[in-house]
């Protein structure tokens, strides 16, 4: 319920008053008991409150019964988190998958939106005259709109998608390893990715500072350069919507050669925030990706801190840790490195003085038709270098049968 106060402060609200109730199962019609109705309209007149928000999802109709008898606009936690998510997204694709995700959440919800007017009746029924059949002809035809525009929405994302593979592929034929940042809302990504790369953006101690993604080169040491990139918080109960909207932008997670699982620690739910990061890891299907733990906020944390063999303690605002969190990163991706044997031509002898600075060289030999050489090459010196290694496999292009 806190995390709900936090959303509603977020969107730009104020919680007045918060009401729990247990029950054995949700009322069919009013999701909560009508006592608690009573109580909460009560509360709701004395406290002058506009609006009520509900942590679990409810139906339509729940949600049409809530507001008639509460008297004021009742949201769920699904509503709440787009309507932030729509304040937040600045970029075209952004706004693009939080359109999507507000008409398919609000497609089922038309109906009671048109009580005022009155459904067609069967042959027979009676209606007052001139209310007959407006309402569900309205109704119908809003239907169809939204319907055309989600076709539309998703056509639009579909070109995005498709600009997005075209980036990767060419990202993969440069061979520079991408290491995409995860975790809870207000975990301290953007502040980390500030961190490591001075990359200036905005980070906020608020829920949703992030849905733009940003990417920014960084280099680990003098061999290996990376792209890191910032993704959208994920939390708990993420509208099905949002996780099916925000594909476009998820997806970099699976293409991803690493993450770096963002964790507050400094917040008391932060092992139930991490299994709720871990389980959409899962459902994007990412989870056989490499993955390093940064517990983050450490110096606000008076626990014994955690430690493992992927796990390292930091402060992304003061910097505390960073040194450390780079030398692990740089592990992980040093697994990937491979040597390998070039035969570079006298016409490109140049590459020799590159790969000595760039790359670990042994046993150089000078033949009559070249320079061969090993090296252990890091994969952006393999996508540079690839040319110069003799019975490497062509890769095939998608269109070439």
């Amino acid at each position: 319920m806190e995390e709900l106060s936090a959303l509603v402060e977020t969107a730009g609200g104020e919680a007045a008053v918060i009401v729990i109730q247990n029950r054995p199962a949700p009322d069919p019609r009013s999701f909560i008991g009508d006592g608690k109705v009573q109580e909460l309209k009560e509360l709701i007149a004395s406290n002058d409150c506009d609006f009520a928000v509900f942590d679990n999802e409810l139906t339509p109709s729940q949600m049409r019964v809530l507001s008639e008898d509460l008297g004021v606009k009742v949201m769920d936690r699904s509503g709440l988190i787009l309507d932030i998510f729509a304040q937040r997204a600045r970029t075209r694709e952004g706004q693009l998958q939080v359109e999507l995700a507000q008409y398919k959440y609000l497609l089922p919800r038309l109906t009671g939106m048109w009580t005022h007017l009155v459904r067609q009746t069967a042959s027979g029924g009676s209606s007052p005259i001139g209310t007959r059949g407006p309402g569900e002809t309205q109704l119908e035809t809003d239907r169809r709109h939204i319907r055309r525009k989600i076709q539309k929405l998703e056509e639009e994302l579909n070109e995005v998608r498709r600009i997005r593979d075209t980036q990767r592929r060419r990202r993969e034929k440069n061979a520079m390893p991408t290491v995409a940042l995860v975790g809870y809302t207000n975990a301290g990504k953007s502040t980390l990715l500030n961190c490591l790369t001075n990359a200036g953006i905005p980070a906020n101690d608020r829920l949703f500072d992030t849905l733009d993604t940003t990417t920014r080169r960084f280099r680990l040491d003098e061999t290996c350069e990376v792209l890191l990139s910032d993704t959208v918080g994920f939390i708990r109960k993420l509208p099905t919507h949002l996780v099916e909207a925000f594909k476009a932008t998820l997806e970099e997670l699976t293409y991803a050669d690493a993450l770096i699982h963002v964790i507050d620690i400094s917040n008391p739910e932060w092992e139930t925030q991490a299994e709720v990061v871990d389980d959409l890891i899962r459902q994007l299907g990412a989870e056989s990706t490499p993955c390093l733990r940064v517990y983050n906020k450490c110096d606000r944390y008076t626990g014994i801190l955690p430690h493992g063999e992927n796990a390292v303690c930091m402060s992304a605002r003061s910097g505390e840790g960073a040194d450390r969190l780079v030398e692990m990163l740089l592990d992980l991706l040093s697994s990937e490195r491979r040597e390998f044997m070039l035969r570079i031509p006298y016409s490109d002898a140049g590459t020799v003085d590159l790969l000595k600075r760039e790359a670990v060289v042994s046993g150089l030999e000078y033949t009559e038709t070249g320079i061969e050489l090993h090296a252990v090459l890091t994969p952006e010196l393999f996508g540079r270098m690839k040319k110069y290694i003799p019975d490497l496999p062509e890769e095939k292009e998608e269109w070439d049968f």
